[in-house]
């Protein structure tokens, strides 16, 4: 069972993936952009993560928001097309 103030301090955190979620699959449904820039965005903020050379906790976080981010674009495949 998760902690109460795990919940508190991860909310934040879904809640934002969800907006962004939502605000990218607008977009590509009202094809303001392709699904093709859908999946480059995600690729840009994955990048922005991943290893810089460096051992710290950090790095550990980054790791897994690129797991997530990866989730997100092998499941956005079905969900972005045109």
């Amino acid at each position: 069972m998760t902690e109460p103030t795990d919940i508190k301090s991860t909310a934040p955190g879904v809640a934002a993936l969800s907006i962004c979620e939502s605000l990218l699959l607008a977009l590509s449904d009202l094809k303001l952009i392709s699904p093709r820039e859908v999946t480059g965005i995600l690729e840009d903020a994955a990048g922005a993560h991943h290893e810089n050379g460096t051992a710290t906790a950090s790095t550990e976080l980054d790791r897994e928001v690129v797991i997530v981010i990866d989730r997100i674009i092998a499941a956005g495949k079905t969900s972005f097309r045109p």
